[in-house]
């Protein structure tokens, strides 16, 4: 007789319930991953945060 696994109902059960949440910090670390790769080195020049010289 086989023993029952509860795995794939939990995993189920959660993922229905948290998927939501895991697109969105997806999404959000999409956005926050190709944000910076993006910039230019005329906006690193003269940016005052990236220069660390606020005045």
């Amino acid at each position: 007789m086989m023993k029952f696994d509860p795995w794939p109902v939990f995993f189920k059960r959660e993922f229905n319930r948290n998927w939501p949440f895991i697109v969105g910090f997806a999404i959000t670390g999409t956005i926050i991953s190709k944000f910076p790769l993006g910039l230019t080195g005329s906006y690193r020049s003269h940016s005052p945060i990236l220069n660390n010289s606020i005045h």
